[in-house]
């Protein structure tokens, strides 16, 4: 198993930082394409990133300006099964995110361009919250 780990801070109350991670708003600013959010305990997620790539995911961590995790059950292969979270942790005027995407079957290439995927989206999740820069889906992995 293989596991993904960025933790940084971002200037905001974690409030913010929770709505942008938890609803389809939020997601579709810095993530997805598109998205069909139910932030719940247990809540479905439709999560589209273009033809052939529409996953679904279910929430199964959900605690308010805290925690958010969603465990993938409809996606990639490599995906499958894996869970994406966030803790968030408030403090001092900013919130320090600890995100992860673990449960990797195995470190293979898709694993690794994963990671520098998920760098580059967490940038520009934390550019929209301090800056309210927005980015087109299309352009996304450019910036």
């Amino acid at each position: 198993m293989a596991d993904i780990f960025h933790n940084f801070p971002i200037e905001t109350t974690a409030e913010k930082v929770f709505d942008a991670v938890s609803l389809s708003e939020g997601l579709d600013k810095w993530w997805t394409k598109s998205s069909n959010a139910s932030p719940s305990p247990g809540g479905v997620y439709t999560l589209d990133f273009g033809p052939g790539y529409i996953w679904k995911a279910i929430v199964t961590e959900y605690v308010m300006a805290e925690k958010f995790e969603l465990e993938m059950i409809e996606a990639d292969e490599d995906w499958r099964g894996t869970k994406i979270g966030f803790n968030l942790f408030y403090g001092q005027g900013r919130t320090n995110v600890h995100f992860y995407h673990t449960g990797w079957p195995q470190k293979n290439e898709h694993f690794k361009i994963s990671n520098y995927c998920w760098a580059m989206y967490l940038r520009i999740l934390k550019r929209h919250i301090e800056h309210g820069e927005w980015v087109p889906y299309e352009k996304r992995l450019m910036v």
